[in-house]
């Protein structure tokens, strides 16, 4: 078989193990998602239930960056503490990581199990006769047969290379130089989006005999390297507190496969030692498991150095915010008005203006469980300036769109317009909302003195959660155009009036048994997740314009 050949389908066992891996942590966010939230959100109390929290999560998305985003969002509303969001992506480092490991096992009786049982599932919810969740549990049985068989196909497409004489040559210079196999390995993570792919590929490779023993350490370094800086990139655009912890993720995992990787170069170990103590060649089942054993040992020291860490890059990243909020009192305006009669180009200039009112209205949203609790005159003032500058952004891109020529917009630029003159309107809504109702209930509640119930706090701000997600999903499907998000973000408007009616009929049994704080704060209980719920609507309902472009939304409801 040519080299090509081998590559083309070497590329394509990869392709199937990538979309394999979106499928089963597609239908495990979907079949459960809420529920390993909250099992998350609860265990992030102790450095060990957070650690295993996270590597549990980890564990069933088969994703440590998606866990990076749920605890993300949960830190930066203030719901979790920074050292426990620390602790916890690193335990999901490890799950992920121990991922790879059960899926090096030999499961191939299990394979042909899954497809038959996920298809048989699939077909049966599909046509009427099981549920949304039996559904979603179907695609991911599907999911993890297609990752195994991906794995066989990898390692099928990698044998023929033993008998190459490229790749031998190719990798005895990397065998010597392990600089350039850490920056490739972190390149090829970086390009995978995913560790868990970028081991199994790799793993698959050594188990061929395609790997010395001298590249196995440099190049487990490179993957960690890589999968560290995924989160970070992903999440830069959160406020200082939430970017707190891909930002020590990122210290802790990649610094500590740099200075792994300088260790190496320093010391300079024989191939002998290396061959002595890995094997003359190493297999796939011993990268993974010096992959664990990295990830194991990166959470225990994160354990120890969590609180020090997130006290320096609080420190270090409120001095950047303050410098970056001095120049962004002179930041300059994207909508160029030279850039009206290209109507591509103006649209461009008034979403990325768009993006600005997203991240006021985020911080916004994730000061209310404080002013709830400690209501400070300067935050509201603070807040409420944010809002006029909220109203005159809005203000801002509407005369912008409104002044693009119609006659030199396609179709395409037209409808796009309309979404982004809905989506500022509906932003705009939600400000208001937040400083003319959930404000102005913060400072009576103060000016009262009265508290919620325990319970009753708990409620909502397991609410305020829940929106604090959706608007990071709206937002995502709003600037990325992905439909599966906005589909998923339509189907979320259900969880949350579920959290609504639970939380009514708990705040009315509050009332009846007669508990004073229920009653104190009955009327702003109630009236605050209305709020919220309207607020999750408005949301909603920005994605609203893209779905019905693809036919996904009819009068009345979301089409399945």
């Amino acid at each position: 078989m040519s080299a090509s050949l081998i590559l083309i389908e070497m590329a394509g066992a990869v392709a199937l193990l990538l979309w394999a891996t979106r499928l089963v942590q597609n239908g495990v966010q979907r079949a459960f998602g809420h529920v390993l939230k909250d099992v998350l959100r609860k265990a992030l109390g102790s450095p060990f239930g957070a650690a295993a929290a996270g590597a549990g999560l980890a564990m069933a998305l088969q994703s440590a960056t998606a866990v990076a985003v749920i605890v993300t969002g949960f830190v930066g509303a203030g719901f979790v503490s920074v050292v426990r969001g620390i602790t916890a992506l690193l335990g999901a480092d490890l799950g992920s990581a121990v991922v790879a490991l059960v899926l090096r096992l030999d499961l191939s009786l299990l394979m042909p199990v899954l497809l038959l049982v996920g298809l048989i599932l699939y077909r049966r919810a599909t046509g009427g006769q099981g549920t949304a969740r039996g559904k979603e549990i179907a695609k991911i049985l599907l999911g993890v047969g297609l990752i195994l068989l991906s794995l066989r196909l990898i390692g099928n497409a990698a044998a023929p290379l033993r008998d190459s004489a490229l790749l031998p040559a190719a990798l005895g210079f990397l065998a010597d130089d392990w600089l350039s196999a850490f920056l490739l390995a972190a390149l090829f993570t970086l390009l995978l989006h995913s560790s868990i792919a970028a081991v199994l590929v790799l793993a698959a490779m050594a188990q061929q005999g395609l790997m010395p023993s001298a590249l196995i350490l440099p190049l487990v370094l490179g993957v960690n390297a890589g999968a560290a800086i995924i989160p970070w990139y992903l999440m830069r655009g959160q406020d200082v507190l939430a970017r707190q912890v891909p930002l020590a993720n990122l210290v802790l995992r990649g610094g500590g496969a740099v200075l792994g990787l300088i260790v190496l170069l320093t010391l300079q170990p024989d191939p002998d030692e290396l061959a002595f103590l890995i094997g003359p060649e190493a297999d796939g089942a011993t990268f993974v498991i010096i992959h664990v054993a990295l990830n194991g040992a990166l959470l225990l020291a994160g354990m120890v150095l969590a609180t020090a860490l997130a006290r320096g890059l609080q420190l270090v990243l409120r001095q950047s915010a303050a410098s970056a909020n001095a120049s962004l009192e002179k930041r300059p305006s994207s909508l160029n008005e030279t850039d009206l009669g290209m109507p591509s180009v103006a649209l461009a200039n008034a979403q990325r203006e768009m993006t600005v009112i997203c991240g006021l209205i985020e911080s916004m949203l994730g000061h209310l469980p404080d002013l709830y609790n400690t209501p400070k005159p300067e935050v509201l003032t603070a807040l409420r300036e944010l809002d006029d500058e909220v109203d005159a952004l809005h203000t801002e891109i509407k005369l912008y769109v409104a002044r693009i020529p119609s006659d030199v917009m396609d179709i395409s630029e037209t409808a796009r317009a309309d979404e982004i003159l809905s989506a500022t309107i509906k932003l705009e809504q939600i400000s208001d909302i937040i400083t003319r109702n959930l404000l102005t209930k913060a400072e009576k509640k103060s000016g009262r003195g009265v508290h919620f119930s325990d319970e009753g706090w708990a409620e909502i701000t397991a609410i305020h959660a829940e929106v604090m997600i959706n608007a990071r999903r709206a937002y995502a499907a709003l600037f990325s155009g992905d439909i599966e998000m906005a589909r998923l973000l339509v189907r979320s408007k259900q969880h949350l009036r579920c959290l609504e009616q639970q939380s009514e009929a708990n705040h009315l049994s509050r009332l009846r048994a007669g508990d004073v704080q229920a009653r104190e704060t009955s009327t702003m209980h109630v009236d605050t997740i209305r709020d919220l719920k309207e607020i999750n609507s408005l949301f909603v309902a920005v994605t609203y314009p893209m779905l019905e472009r693809e036919g996904l939304l009819s009068s009345s409801r979301l089409v399945e």
